[in-house]
This record gives structure tokens, C-alpha cells and sequence, in this order.
């Protein structure tokens, strides 16, 4: 599954005689400041003090991968956004939502970037299992309709403290709270749909929302490297590489890989593999290389931790603060009931709480700095708020082993997760460049 890194390279330099208007100007031989495989770079990693990063500099093939990776955009779902110039940004979208729904036959005089981008997509790897899929998104239903509510933002922030990764966010607008709310909308509705019975099927719910996101990303690459001084490449590297895809899609499976490697286990047990298999294929759907995605629990913590070991770390207020103070203050609920009330006043606690713990390893001095103050209030909130979700979950977990009851457990999550997507509202998964606003490049 693994490329080798000479086609890799070809791969990633052929995007300038694809798209020679927007790639041309880019040397691709040349590493951005972002990528920092030095011994004394900051990185990532380096804030991990219990990780010896000079462990994961020493495997020149991965760097090498890694460090191409780096400047790789999405080249099916990039040919594509291109031509908004030429149909216009709404009839480009809706091509792709009749292309989903209905097939690509079905859209009228269809460009055929739209054809390779579905059929792209259509394609399925060697090493995919769907009954394992269907088992992950069955498990992961629960977290989603119980669990997941309550961390979504916090889980978002965590994205923007390097300003490195973050800036493309600043950029299309989302230091505004409107447009925050958004993102964490959107964000939360993708990982709702592609947990619902089916939703990865060709013409499933998730099928389609993974098209709408690699659009998105894509339109996010062709608006900042057209307008003339929005982007400094030799700093940042491609907007949005394929590889700042990971922390968003992997970030459940690599916390769960290290804790099998540290249990002193090697191999994942089936219901650990149905949880890979759906993040992998989720992935693969958007555009993520296959051999970033891997099946083993060593090889996900080798992977991740190398990306991590060679993106350099700096956090700049600017860009890295506006995004954590815009998304914290953002709106996620219209639900003005009592109960609507108290279940935004629990979410906005423990998902400030579940940053600090997951993200800043409890320093809560650093998250006061950062715009995201915890208070004594809020432990305690998050203490007896995850206390109820706790039980309400393993009330669930056990149900799924019944079987008189399993399927009735299961219904129920189903219709939990719907009314959250309901309370959502419509995805719209598009980026639009009227939106844009400056942020500091430099």
C-alpha cells in the first residue's frame, strides 16, 4: 500500500502542470518553514514531553513520504473547484450534490473533472471491509449521540493552536463567531452522518458529505492562492495538505492505538479493527493518501507521530487565539427552552474542560492565556456531566449484547443522532471567497 517516495514526488509536482495558474509559481523542491525534521526544531511533538521525538527522525523513507505529503492538496477534488470561474460557485456545488444522489450520468453535460472526482471516490481500496465499517459506525453511534455533543468544540479548538495548520481558518473568515459556529456545525454533522447505519454506502448520507468536505477544502486552495498576497507558500507549504487531514480523522484511533501498544498488545481485537476500518475508510473518502492510513497499532503511532514530529509549532495570538476565542463564544444551540438552556450551559464547561485535559495536559494557566479560561464551576460541571454520560453509555454498551434488545438500543441512538443533526441545521460544506477576511501571513 505504501508509494515509494520518488512517485509521491511525481505525484505532488504534476500538480503544477495540472493547475498551472494556481500551482506553477510553487517550488516543490523546496521545504516550507512548516516542516521541521531538525533535532532542535519545535515541533508538535516537542510539547509531548513523555515522547522522545528524535525516536521518529530517524526513518528517512517515512520523512521522506511525510515531507512530500506536505505540499500535496487534493488534485481530483482541486481540477474540479478550479472551474467555479467558469459555471459559478452555486451551479459548481450543485453539480456535485446531483452527482451524489443521483450518479454522475444524471448531471447534465457533467465536466468530467466532476466524473474523475466521483469516480475517484467510487473506487474502492483492496483492504476495505464494509461489514467491519458497519461494526465501527454501530460502536461509534454511541459516543456520537451521547458523548460527542458535549466535546465537539473543544475537540475543534484543538486544531488551532499552531498557527501553522490553523491560518487557512483564519483566512476564510472563521475568526468571526457566525462563521465559527459554522465550522463546529459542519464538523460535528460530518462525523454524525458517517456514523448512521449505511451512511458510507455509494449513495449514502456520508458518501455524499465526505464530497461536500473535499469541495470545501478544495475551494479553501483555489480562493487563497488566487487573490495575489493571501498566502505565503514558502512559510506554509500547500493550504490545506491532505496531510492536516489526519488530526480531525485519526485522532480517536491513535489515542486508542497507543493505549493497546501501552496494555502490551500488538494486534487490535475485532471491535478495535471495525473502529480503524471506519476511521480509514472515512479518510479515504476524503482524499487522504492510503498509506498515511494504516491498519496496525504501531504503524498509526509511527505515522502520527512522525507528522507531528516534523510540523513545526508556534502559536501566534492572531491567528491561533481569534480562532480559540471566536469558536468559544460561538453559538452552537437556538434551543431557548429550559432544558435547551441547561444543556448548553453543561456543553460550554465540559467542552472547555475536555480541551484543557486533552489538549494542554491540564495547564490551565496556558488555557487562560489562550482565550479559554476554566473555572472551578466548570470541573465540577464536567465531573458530574460526565458521571450521567458515562452511565447512559454503558447502559448502551451493554444493550448492544443483547440480542432481544440490541437492535431496539441501537434504533434509539439512530433517532438521537438525527435530532441532533436537526438541531444542526443544513451543511452547507462550501467555502465561499466573499467571506474572506485577512489574517497574517507572516
Amino acid at each position: 500500500m505504501n508509494s515509494d517516495v520518488s512517485t509521491i514526488a511525481r505525484r505532488v509536482r504534476g500538480q503544477a502542470d495540472a493547475l498551472p495558474e494556481l500551482f506553477g509559481r510553487f517550488d516543490f523542491d523546496k521545504a516550507p518553514e512548516r516542516w521541521a525534521p531538525e533535532a532542535d526544531a519545535v515541533s508538535e511533538l516537542s510539547r509531548v514531553r513523555s515522547i522522545d521525538r528524535a525516536a521518529y527522525l530517524d526513518d528517512p523513507e517515512l520523512l521522506g513520504r511525510i515531507r512530500e505529503y506536505t505540499m500535496l492538496g487534493d488534485r481530483t477534488g482541486d481540477a474540479y473547484a478550479a472551474l467555479m470561474p467558469r459555471y459559478g460557485f452555486q451551479r459548481t456545488v450543485a453539480m456535485l450534490v446531483e452527482a451524489c444522489d443521483k450518479g454522475i450520468d444524471a448531471v447534465e453535460d457533467a465536466p468530467p473533472e466532476l466524473a474523475a472526482l466521483i469516480a475517484e471516490m467510487e473506487q474502492k481500496p483492496d483492504w476495505l471491509d464494509m461489514q467491519l465499517v458497519e461494526e465501527g459506525a454501530a460502536y461509534e453511534r454511541n459516543a456520537t449521540a451521547n458523548l460527542s455533543p458535549f466535546l465537539i468544540r473543544g475537540a475543534f479548538i484543538a486544531t488551532f493552536l499552531n498557527k501553522y495548520s490553523a491560518l487557512p481558518m483564519a483566512l476564510t473568515g472563521t475568526l468571526g463567531q457566525a462563521t465559527a459556529a459554522r465550522r463546529v456545525k459542519e464538523t460535528a454533522t460530518f462525523f454524525a452522518t458517517t456514523a448512521l447505519p449505511g451512511a458510507l454506502d455509494r449513495f449514502g448520507p456520508g458518501f455524499k458529505a465526505a464530497a461536500m468536505v473535499r469541495l470545501m477544502h478544495s475551494m479553501v486552495r483555489i480562493n487563497v492562492l488566487s487573490r495575489p498576497g493571501m498566502w505565503d507558500t514558502e512559510t506554509y507549504g500547500m493550504p490545506i495538505p491532505q496531510l492536516d487531514q489526519m488530526p480531525a480523522g485519526l485522532i480517536p484511533v491513535y489515542f486508542m492505538s497507543q493505549e493497546v501498544l501501552a496494555k502490551g498488545r500488538k494486534s487490535f481485537t475485532r471491535l478495535e479493527r471495525a473502529r480503524v476500518e471506519l476511521a480509514r475508510y472515512r479518510c479515504y473518502l476524503l482524499g487522504l493518501p492510503e498509506d498515511l492510513l494504516a491498519d496496525t497499532p504501531q504503524e498509526i503511532v509511527r505515522i502520527w507521530r512522525t507528522r507531528s514530529a516534523t510540523l513545526r509549532y508556534e502559536y501566534d495570538d492572531q491567528v491561533c487565539g481569534g480562532l480559540l476565542r471566536a469558536t468559544m463564544d460561538a453559538e452552537l444551540s437556538k434551543d431557548m427552552s429550559p432544558k435547551g438552556l441547561v444543556k448548553r450551559r453543561l456543553e460550554y464547561s465540559v467542552s472547555r474542560v475536555f480541551f484543557v485535559k486533552a489538549f494542554l495536559a491540564g495547564d490551565e494557566a496556558r488555557a487562560a492565556n489562550v482565550g479559554v479560561p476554566v473555572k472551578r464551576r466548570d470541573h465540577l460541571i464536567y465531573g458530574a456531566t460526565m458521571l450521567g454520560i458515562a452511565g447512559r453509555m454503558a447502559a448502551y454498551r451493554v444493550a448492544s449484547r443483547l440480542p432481544v434488545i440490541r437492535h431496539l438500543a441501537d434504533r434509539r441512538l439512530v433517532r438521537r443522532i438525527e435530532r441532533q443533526l436537526d438541531g444542526y441545521g443544513r451543511a452547507e460544506f462550501t467555502s465561499n471567497a466573499a467571506n474572506y477576511k485577512p489574517a497574517t501571513a507572516g
